[in-house]
């Protein structure tokens, strides 16, 4: 026990140590906001507005999808609500492919309004960059306000039921303040979300009019190579990732329903026309969700076998690097778990949360003016898109696996005590049997989120590109049958690397 506990205390002092030490490298080498130019703050302003925007439209349109998930029940609900967790682990670049073959130039929307005689709808610009911010977050907030309906005590409808509430009265007195309790954490939620978006802003924004802190940030660095003024944008980034995680502590505000037996029996399912309403609200969401990714499908999937050798290289190297950080982020996960179930430092658990105030380009950004002496651009590639993936995949992992730990040291630890279960023994037949369900799942989240990543790379390789680049590539190119094949490929690599670690913990249970 005590060298898991020393472990786990040295896997926390590194990772606060590099991270903390590159965003003070950020800080030590911003020449000062004076520094930054009327564009730049441009870029603040309209990151807040959009992230705000954004947050707003997936808060409120979510709403109304989740109560009808809540009081309805037809056959696939389970798959569609599974399917709306989909696009957490979904690669942002497939899913802005998606959205460019339904709503762009030559997509089915534009052509069904050139049909009518309609103005045609622009994605590229600000409406792309919130329409994308709605697509991808709609299903978070969706989820997440589904939660809260499932969290009122079944005791309290049972309740309205024999007080003959109507369906206004259930809103009223149920509803409206569980939605004041979980809405604020939702909206802030999808606002930091928001706030660190990059490949969004990079491929549907640009400009002078939709321009993020992020997109500014690369090109700072990638275009002028100016240093300064990068770590300049990216001590803004952490100013306002700070600040949003400060309020999201303070303003969620409890219901106070009190407690249930947890008995299954959810809110009422009233008819009439709130029938059709909550049946075509669930048509719509999952249209709107669902037609994109179709529409990759059709038109990438026969493709695959055609593509060239490049983007099999591509893939290829993109699917070691998932691996490699999928087994980082799980060996740093099971430490700092281990370590915080046996409560030992709360700075542990802290250290291990630090990831979220940073996002990878601001990561990237620090790592390359520390190592810049040290190693070319492209020799850092490689090794810091790993290890940066591997630390921003670090807080999922652990609110997957520290219940687990706490739960396994509770049961077994005088068990194991008293048969002098120690070191790798107790690991082997203990600690990854019991724990092997977190941890495969926090392995695929992992890999299938550094899959998908289209974040530090950019920043240092374009001659060793991994698939998100270069289907980010092909797009530029105009080359958009290779791409759709490409954007399924990638989402068959993410889902499957997530499926094989998932399976794998669930077979190792």
């Amino acid at each position: 026990m005590a060298a898991r506990l020393q472990l786990g205390h040295l896997v926390a002092a590194f990772l606060a140590t590099a991270i903390l030490g590159t965003l003070g490298a950020v800080a030590w080498s911003a020449g000062g906001l004076g520094a930054l130019s009327e564009w730049d703050w441009r870029a603040v302003r309209f990151t807040l507005w959009q992230a705000a925007l954004s947050a707003t439209l997936s808060a409120l349109l979510a709403v109304p999808v989740a109560r009808a998930l809540a009081r309805r029940r037809f056959r696939g609900r389970g798959l569609l609500v599974t399917l709306l967790g989909a696009p957490f682990i979904l690669p942002v670049i497939v899913a802005i492919m998606g959205l460019i073959a339904v709503f762009g130039r030559n997509g089915a929307v534009n052509e069904a309004l050139r049909a009518l005689g309609l103005p045609e709808m622009v994605i590229y610009g600000w409406q792309g960059v919130i329409l994308a911010h709605v697509f991808l977050n709609l299903p978070l907030s969706v989820r997440l306000i589904l939660q809260g309906w499932q969290a009122i005590p079944a005791e309290r409808f049972r309740l309205a039921a024999s007080l003959d509430f109507a369906p206004c009265d259930i809103a009223r007195h149920l509803e409206r303040p569980m939605l004041r309790a979980v809405l604020p954490g939702v909206w802030l939620a999808v606002f930091l979300v928001c706030l660190t978006s990059f490949t969004v802003a990079l491929a549907l924004g640009g400009g002078p009019r939709a321009t993020t802190v992020e997109l500014a940030i690369y090109q700072a660095f990638r275009f002028d190579f100016d240093l300064g003024r990068a770590a300049s944008l990216g001590l803004v980034q952490i100013g306002l990732c700070v600040a949003a995680a400060l309020v999201a502590r303070r303003i969620v505000v409890p219901a106070a329903f009190g407690a249930g037996l947890d008995a299954r029996h959810g809110p009422p399912a009233p008819g009439g026309w709130r029938l059709g309403a909550d049946a075509l609200v669930i048509t719509l969401a999952a249209g709107f969700l669902l037609w994109p990714m179709g529409a990759v499908i059709t038109t990438g999937l026969p493709r695959i076998p055609a593509l060239p050798a490049d983007v099999w290289d591509a893939a290829w190297r993109s699917v070691v690097m998932a691996v490699a950080s999928a087994l980082l982020s799980v060996g740093a996960c099971l430490a700092l778990a281990l370590t915080i179930a046996a409560g030992r430092a709360r700075w542990v658990e802290a250290a291990g949360m630090l990831p979220l105030i940073a996002s990878p380009l601001v990561l990237g950004t620090g790592l390359f003016i520390l190592l810049r002496g040290v190693a070319s651009p492209q020799q850092m590639a490689l090794p810091v898109t790993v290890a940066v993936n591997a630390a921003m995949a670090l807080p999922f992992g652990l609110r997957a696996l520290i219940p687990a730990a706490q739960a396994l040291r509770a049961d077994y630890d005088r068990l194991a005590l008293s048969l002098d279960l120690r070191g790798l023994a107790r690991l082997r037949l203990l600690t990854l049997p019991r724990l092997a369900r977190p941890l495969g799942f926090a392995g695929g989240l992992a890999a299938a989120l550094a899959m998908g990543d289209l974040g530090v790379i950019t920043l240092f390789a374009s001659d060793q590109p991994t698939l998100p680049l270069k289907l980010y590539q092909l797009m530029n190119g105009y080359r958009m049958a290779d791409a759709a094949a490409a954007s399924v490929l990638l989402m068959i690599l993410s889902f499957g690397l997530f499926w094989l670690f998932d399976r794998g913990g669930r077979l190792g249970a």
